[in-house]
This record gives structure tokens, sequence and C-alpha cells, in this order.
């Protein structure tokens, strides 16, 4: 049912509306906010500013990244007929398909992006890292795209298992080493133990980076988690915005896997301003493995992006900088920790996060294909688990479902030959891993923003519900009657006046997120009459 919609001309800044979704990078050696010109190290200057950006609503999306995104944009809005009748429900299904890129996958929407920006900014070549494969492809192919040499850190058990994807990057000139790998310090360190060592995407990522400072002519570029990629991939809702406007039809639920949450991100991130409707409220499900449960038995928390702790502290959903990944095929997910913003937006109830087992997803996948035609990735499988579940449970309903089928799984045929064939190992979560992990995580304080020209609060409180009420006492105390939305800084900053209880109007909104914070700093919010 794929409308005739334009490919976005813009790509849209969560943060403009939702200030609230901004957390300051910290520098794990001074502890204090990370200064943005230590950013360009790494980075071109430009995705830098898209980085840190909390004003510009609309980015216009250059004219060459344009010309690229013409190739496959935009991409169809399918819907499932023949799995909503194998399933026996009266919801309508539909999946947004970004396996039509070039690459297969959604990956492709920043890889041309952050490749045109890196060359624009007079880098030579770039560094990266892939789970699966997906990123690594959507990098090399962006990287030939504008004359750039890449070089991929595949983590590797994914390197091992899918050679196709590693002659898909060499075919488009790109270098792909086995990580960890002998060539950096970060792998050569990984590799004492075992030199068959499967990996992790954060030990990837640490090779990248540590590839990448050592090059002053080279950029790092990654494929998740960070602003500017969540930015990027919002040409995905933006789309799916239009095509449903066109088809008549408004959604009840949202549905999209999280590895570093860019395809998550650039689904619901266009809808935020839905899930709140008179009489209607738009589900926002994020899907996960139950091997690398992040948000489900994760902590919100700061903590490193990568194993080597050579990345800022980013406040997000983590299972800690030293877990060790189960060998899942869904290699993509098998991240530790998850996007800031996609995190933060979790964190306060704007959507909710699910998590299923290894064959749980490739049972749904395999209906999928039965029914569909499509064989899925084994991580937008984990998003076809959930809707299916979600069909199920509201079977005599006519909900409009929709998910993203982030990519096609025509690399993934040996994963499927094993389900096929009996012989694959469900997965569980490693409750001692994730434990053990969490006990490592970096002790932060709260350092606060810097630079901001209003307090993020205050004007996502704007945004939502108008001006604030004023306090009585014009400064935050114990009593917090005089406002409005009650939001974890507020519940941060009372608490650091004394103790007791902290008393809210009884109309009030408590943000999840604040009553979480009561909950740490040991302080009850109780209801009064108003001023």
């Amino acid at each position: 049912m794929t409308a005739a919609v334009p490919v976005p001309k813009h790509w849209y800044n969560a943060a403009a509306d939702l200030p609230e979704l901004y957390e300051p990078y910290i520098d794990p050696a001074t502890g204090r906010e990370l200064p943005a010109d230590s950013l360009t190290e790494l980075f071109a200057g430009e995705l830098v500013e898209q980085e840190l950006d909390r004003d510009t609503r609309l980015r216009p999306i250059p004219e060459e990244v344009q010309a690229r995104y013409a190739l496959w944009r935009p991409t169809p809005l399918l819907r499932a007929t023949a799995l909503e009748k194998a399933i026996g429900t009266r919801c309508k299904i539909f999946y947004k398909y970004e396996g039509i890129s070039p690459i297969g996958s959604h990956k492709a929407n920043s890889g041309v992006a952050q490749a045109y920006y890196s060359r624009r900014d007079g880098r030579k070549r770039v560094f990266s890292e892939t789970g699966a494969g997906q990123w690594g492809s959507a990098i090399s192919m962006g990287s030939s795209f504008v004359g750039l040499d890449a070089e991929v850190f595949m983590v590797g058990s994914s390197y091992d298992a899918k050679p196709s994807r590693r002659i898909l990057m060499e075919t488009f000139g790109a270098k792909v080493h086995r990580s960890p790998s002998p060539l950096t310090e970060v792998g050569r360190v990984a590799r004492k133990p075992d030199e068959n060592d499967p990996g992790s995407l954060g030990l990837a990522i640490g090779e990248a980076v540590e590839a990448a400072r050592a090059d002053r002519e080279a950029a790092y570029a990654l494929g998740s988690a960070f602003n500017f990629v969540c930015l990027h991939q919002t040409v995905i809702g933006q789309e799916l915005r239009a095509q449903l406007d066109a088809a008549g039809l408004r959604p009840d639920a949202l549905i999209s896997c999280i590895g570093g949450g860019s395809s998550y991100a650039g689904l619901v991130f266009p809808f935020l301003d839905q899930v709140e409707r008179p009489g209607r409220k738009l589900d926002l499900v994020a899907v996960e493995s139950n091997a690398v449960p992040k948000v489900t038995k994760g902590k919100f928390a700061y903590d490193h992006g990568d194993s080597a702790k050579l990345t800022p502290l980013i406040k997000m959903y983590t299972l800690g900088h030293e877990f060790a990944a189960p060998g899942i095929h869904s290699g993509g997910l098998r991240y530790h920790g998850l996007s800031g913003q996609v995190s933060k937006a979790l964190h306060l109830g704007l959507g909710r996060a699910v998590a299923y087992s290894q064959l749980e997803i490739f049972r749904a996948a395999t209906l999928f294909a039965r029914t569909e035609g499509l064989i899925p990735a084994p991580e937008a499988a984990h998003s076809i688990a959930a809707t299916i579940e979600l069909a199920r449970e509201h079977r005599d309903e006519e909900r409009v479902l929709v998910f993203c089928l982030t990519g096609h799984g025509f690399f993934d045929l040996s994963a499927y030959q094993r389900y096929n064939q009996g012989q694959m190992d469900d997965s569980d979560s490693p409750s001692a891993a994730i434990e053990a992990s969490l006990g490592q995580l970096p002790a932060v304080g709260n350092p606060g923003t810097s630079g901001a020209s209003e307090d993020p609060f205050n004007a996502w409180q704007r945004w939502h519900f108008g001006a604030p009420r004023p306090s009585a006492s014009g400064a935050v105390g114990t009593d917090l009657r005089g406002y409005r939305v009650v939001s974890e800084r507020l519940v941060r900053e009372a608490s650091q006046g004394g103790a007791g209880d902290l008393l809210v109007a009884r109309d009030a909104v408590i943000t999840p997120a604040a009553e979480s914070e009561a909950r740490d700093l040991g302080r009850k919010l109780v209801r009064g009459g108003d001023r």
C-alpha cells in the first residue's frame, strides 16, 4: 500500500521539541561535561553540531545526500494481510520495509550522511566497527560514493559466521578486520587469553576509536547510539507518518528492535507528539534480545560506550561496559548500551521495552517468511515477534500495528539453516554476568548542563503544558505544589534542600523518571492541595 510521498528534505531533531532528552556527555578523566571541541577529534564538525544541537527542529539534508537517498527512498509501507490471517487477528499489521536499500538495511540512511560530512571536513578515511555487518556495509558504501578509504573492525563471531557481509564491504573497497585484531592495543590485550576471542561490539568500537585517534586524517564513524545517527534515521518515521496520513490511518502501536537504538529512534521520534492523545494512547515498543536485556534488566546510568573505556561517559540504559554478550545470531543487538536519547525517552515513559529469546524470534521470522514471502534479518525478527504477540493479545480489535522491518535476512541464511535443522540453541538472560558487569559502572555525579539558552525541563514543560506556575517562594524547595509537572531534575534539586516528604499538587503530572529519582533518593512524593 505504498503511498506516493516525497523523500524528506530535513532530518527531525527531537531534542528541540523535547529538551529533557538531553543528558550531557561526561569526560571520564575530569568528571565534567565534555567540551564540544573534544568530539571534533573523532567526528566531522558538522556531525558534532548535530550531536549537541537542542535548538534546530528541522535540519536540512544536503542535496548530495538527498540524491543518494533517492536511490531507495521512500521505502514502502506494506500490509501483512497473510500474516494477519495466519494468526487470526482483526488488527491491521503494516511494516516499513528498509531492506530495499542497496546494502539491505536502514543503516544506509546514516552511512551516506556520515561519509559525506567526513569527506567535506577534509578527512581522507574513516574507521568504524560493525556487529552483524549492516553498518559496516553502510559506511563502506557511503565512503565509496565520496572517495573515502574505509576500515571496519567486525565483531569476531559475525566475521566468522557471515563471510558474505565481509565480501560486500570489501567489494565497496573497505578493509575489514576481525575484532579483536592485532592492529590495535585494545585488540592485542583482548587477544592475549584467546586469539579466537569472539569479540563484542564494545570491543570493536574501542579498536575503531583507537585507530581513528591515531590518524589525524581520519574520522570515526558509528552506526547507532549517538544523537546524529538517530537524527539521520528520522527519514523513516517522517515518511511513515506521511504514508499513514495519505491512507487515513492512525497507528496504535509502533514497534522496532533496539541494539544501539537508531532504528527505534528513526521510527518513533517523529511520532512523539502523538503518544498521549485524547481517548487514545500510542504504544511505542522497543524490542531487545533476552540475551542482551539492557532496558528490561539493565540500569539507567552513566557508562562508557566501549569496553576499552575510550569513549565519553553516556547516560543510557546499559548492562555495563564489561558485559560480554552471548553469541546470538542477532549480532546487531549485542551492544551493551543504548542511545542516550532513546534511553531517556524510555526512562520518561515515552515507550516501553520487551525482550524475546532466540528461538522465539526465529519462530516469528519463519512464520513471516512463509506468509509474506520475505526473509527478515534476525534483528528485525524481534519486531515481528512483538507485533505478533500484540496482534494476538488484541485479536478482536481493529488496531493499527506498524513495525520497522530494518533489513532482509539474505546474508543470514546460515542461521536459518541451523534453526530449520533444529540445531539452534535458545538464549536466556545471563543474570550473573549482568550483575557483575553492572557492579563495575563508573561513579559519576550529576554534573548538570552548560551553555543552554533555557533550562531543558522548563522548555519541555512549556511545549507540553504551557508556562510553568511559579512556586510561592520562587525557589525549589520541599513544597513543589507550584509546578504543573514534576521531573527528575526537580526532585533532585528539591532533595538538596533538606529531608522529608516532597509535597506536589493534586493535579500535577509526575514523570516516571521523577518517581524513580525520588525512590533512589529515599524521598516520598505526597499529593496535597493546590496553592
